[in-house]
This record gives C-alpha cells, structure tokens and sequence, in this order.
C-alpha cells in the first residue's frame, strides 16, 4: 500500500520532494534564458521566464504537499 513505511522506514511518498528541484535547475543557468526576445507583453525573455517559474514553483510546492501529507 502506498504511503506505509517501509523496511528502512521511510514512505514512499517522499520521493515527490524530488519534483522540488525542477524549478532550482531550470533557473540556475541564467545564460541559457538570458536574452531579451522574445517578449510577452512587453517584458523581455529574461524577467517573464523568471516570473514563470515563480508561478510554477507555486503550483509545484502545492502539488508536493498535497501529495506527501
């Protein structure tokens, strides 16, 4: 069954803590997202790619709670 702990006691609902390091990569490079086209809404690559993965952190970390509580 899911959730219960195994031999070592430890659930195996804590690899979803995993998934937290998704937005830690994706915006550890900056030279990979450093330019300013293209732009959405008059904000250059570089500040909307950034303001993106605020919002998908978000949504990430919500994800993980739910699933690991």
């Amino acid at each position: 069954m899911q959730g219960e702990p195994n031999a070592n006691g430890r659930s195996g609902r804590r690899w979803w803590y995993l998934v937290l390091i998704i937005p830690f990569i994706a915006t550890m490079f900056p030279q990979l997202y450093s330019s300013s086209s293209p732009t959405l809404a008059g904000l250059p690559y570089f500040y909307w790619y950034q303001l993106l993965w605020v919002i998908l952190t978000g949504v990430i970390t919500i994800v993980v709670y739910y699933l690991t509580a």
